[in-house]
């Protein structure tokens, strides 16, 4: 579990707070998006999770950050990497090593795997990932999906129990973003692994996240479910976010009287709240 109390941070020669007074309590196995505009601390906070905050960017720390029990102030990113893996958005500057094998190798190497385990390690990584057949590839010949997916075969073969990703399909295309969140859900659903993604695709959040976090000016305005924060659409369009058009739909439907049931956001729900149009609003 991540707990997260009276939180805040300003960075050295900073003239407000990266973050303001974040509580936020994420259980094991949760798969968490973190939404926002520019500014609103989201990397921050990333920065906090995995120790990068105080320890190598620092500045004024207030409050407690507690991951799996280890307060990220006392404990060092070393440690704290035992139990919490990160992607960054520039996947290419996270790259040490030229081929697919060697690049998990690395973290294995460094984080002093005993020798007898890192071929089992790399095997189960390489499969959980679905890219054994990438295994002596060069990372240059890989797309954009495929080395995402090293990155985070990477860090599973040290065997986080969270794994948080920071903008990691900012530069990806529709179609490589979704194979990267179909992973992520699949190492959520079945190692109950706990995913934490800071993402702008509002609509790929909705899809596979089960929570939703928006952030604004370094502080934590909404969090709960993807149906109870998509309740409040106008406190996301006021924090820059697109919702999607469905929920955008039901909002007009709602403020002309024609619908009064929850806001959807995908097609399914979209498809339930049309047909309920068909009642009359009063239930007669």
């Amino acid at each position: 579990m991540i707990s997260l109390t009276n939180l805040s941070f300003r960075y050295r020669g900073g003239r407000r707070d990266a973050l303001a007074g974040i509580n936020l309590e994420i259980p094991d196995g949760d798969f968490l998006g973190i939404i926002g505009p520019s500014g609103a601390g989201k990397s921050t906070l990333t920065y906090v999770l995995n120790g990068v905050v105080p320890h190598h960017y620092g500045g004024d720390f207030y409050g407690r950050a507690l991951v799996n029990g280890l307060d990220t102030v006392d404990a060092g990113t070393e440690k704290i990497a035992g139990e919490l893996g990160s992607v960054f958005q520039d996947i290419d500057g996270q790259m040490v090593a030229s081929v697919v094998e060697d690049e998990i190798l690395f973290g294995m190497e460094n984080f002093r795997v005993p020798p007898g385990e890192i071929e089992g390690r790399l095997k189960a990584a390489l499969n959980m990932a679905g890219i054994e057949d990438l295994r002596y590839r060069a990372l240059s010949t890989l797309s954009g999906g495929q080395k995402q997916k090293v990155a985070i075969a990477a860090i599973t073969a040290l065997r986080p129990r969270i794994i948080v990703l920071d903008e990691a399909t900012g530069e990806l295309d529709p179609a490589s973003s979704r194979q990267v969140f179909e992973f992520l859900r699949d190492l959520n659903r079945q190692f109950g692994i706990t995913i934490i993604v800071v993402e702008q695709k509002i609509m790929l959040l909705c899809e596979f996240a089960t929570h939703l976090a928006l952030m604004d000016r370094g502080s934590l305005i909404l969090h709960g479910t993807v149906t109870e924060v998509l309740q409040g659409p106008e406190v996301l369009e006021e924090g820059g976010i697109n919702i999607p058009r469905v929920t955008s739909l039901g909002k007009a439907l709602r403020e002309r009287g024609f619908y009064t049931g929850i806001l959807p956001y995908d097609l399914d729900q979209a498809r339930t709240m049309m047909e309920n149009l068909e009642k009359p609003v009063s239930g007669v």
